[in-house]
């Protein structure tokens, strides 16, 4: 995703020079393991010294910047839920000021089972392709087609969407299926967008009759446009989260959801979109 606003170049300071990027990517470079801190020249106005202590010392997976001057553009954090009210929900707060305060747009996938050190590169990369496509195209010139929906060959055989994250996921339900570990093969999900807050995606498939796996996903990312909406991405990385579940169904077994809960997990979600006065997206309301 790319920052749709400026960088604050006062504030922001390039990566050191004698670093060795893990990721190079249409004219990008990537950085892991760096901390807010290390990318900020000094406290700036309006941040607090707490906000500052606080902050400074949140990890990032991985700083994305421009290959020719090393200036930050992004970055990329992957943490596990947290409650409302809990001390990481509060740093995350704290560090959300401070990136804003700098200019550096701060992407965050919070998940359960996807962790920075085993997706984010996978997850960067997408996001470097999504936007060197949209950068390409022109929809008033008849380019209507988004990076999300190219179709092609998909790893089982099919056509369907390539650049969907959760395309193996899709594949491995099937397959489980046909081996009798699954109830149902079909991927069924849905996501929302709140106004001015994160976007929510949900994947579950149905592993034994009325027993439902599912993930989810919440994605903040403010400031970042890549061309594909914030709240498709994040059902497609419930999907991929999903997928890695797939992979060991035998310990999966214990945090099965009931059928008919999960469907009054969805009606209050409906619920609590219905509340709304517009800022809301929702999709794929209900499975069979």
């Amino acid at each position: 995703m790319t920052n749709t606003g400026s960088v604050t170049a006062s504030w922001l300071r390039p990566v050191p020079s004698g670093a060795t990027p893990c990721l190079t990517r249409h004219g990008h470079v990537g950085y892991a393991g760096r901390r807010l801190g290390e990318l900020v020249q000094g406290r700036p106005p309006g941040v607090t010294g707490n906000q500052w202590s606080t902050a400074g010392r949140a990890p990032l997976d991985l700083v994305v910047g421009a290959a020719d001057t090393g200036l930050p553009r992004f970055a990329v954090r992957f943490t596990a839920p947290a409650s409302d009210g809990s001390p990481a929900r509060r740093e995350e707060r704290l560090t959300d000021a401070v990136s804003a305060a700098v200019g550096l747009p701060l992407l965050r996938v919070e998940s359960p089972t996807l962790r920075g050190a085993d997706h984010v590169r996978r997850f960067v990369e997408y996001v470097l392709d999504a936007r060197a496509y949209a950068e390409g195209t022109d929809p008033e010139a008849g380019d209507a087609v988004g990076f999300r929906d190219i179709i092609g060959r998909l790893p089982d055989g099919r056509r369907g969407p390539v650049n969907d994250l959760g395309a193996l996921a899709r594949v491995e339900a099937v397959e489980a299926y046909v081996a009798g570990r699954l109830a149902d093969p079909i991927v069924r999900g849905l996501h929302v967008r709140w106004t001015g807050g994160p976007a929510e995606g949900w994947c579950w498939v149905e592993v034994r009759p009325g027993g439902c796996l599912l993930e989810r996903v919440r994605l903040t990312s403010r400031g970042f446009s890549c061309g594909v909406d914030p709240g498709r991405l994040a059902e497609d990385l419930a999907a991929m989260a999903l997928g890695e579940r797939l992979r060991d169904l035998d310990a999966a077994g214990a945090s099965l959801v009931d059928r008919e809960e999960l469907r009054g997990r969805v009606r209050a979600l409906a619920a609590r979109r219905d509340s709304f006065d517009g800022g809301f997206a929702f999709d794929h309301l209900c499975a069979d």
